[in-house]
C-alpha cells in the first residue's frame, strides 16, 4: 500500500507543467519560469540586478519611517 505524498516535491514530481500550474492554480508561465530559472541558476531566489537604484521620493521616505 502507498502513502500519501508528505510535501510538495513528492507531489509534483514528474508532473506536467500543465499538471503544476492547475495543483497550484497559477499559470503555466509562472510555472515554466520558475523550473527555467531552477535549471539555469539552481534557485528561484531573486538575483541582484544591474543599474542605479530609483531614488526615494519625500512622500515615500516618510512612509517607511512610519
Amino acid at each position: 500500500m502507498q502513502t500519501a505524498p508528505t510535501n510538495i516535491h513528492e507531489r509534483l514530481c514528474n508532473k506536467s507543467i500543465r499538471d503544476i500550474s492547475w495543483l497550484l492554480n497559477i499559470l503555466r508561465s509562472t510555472v515554466s519560469g520558475f523550473i527555467t530559472k531552477w535549471k539555469q541558476l539552481g534557485t528561484t531566489a531573486t538575483q541582484p540586478q544591474s543599474g542605479k537604484l530609483r531614488k526615494m521620493t519625500e512622500r515615500g521616505q516618510r512612509m517607511d519611517c512610519e
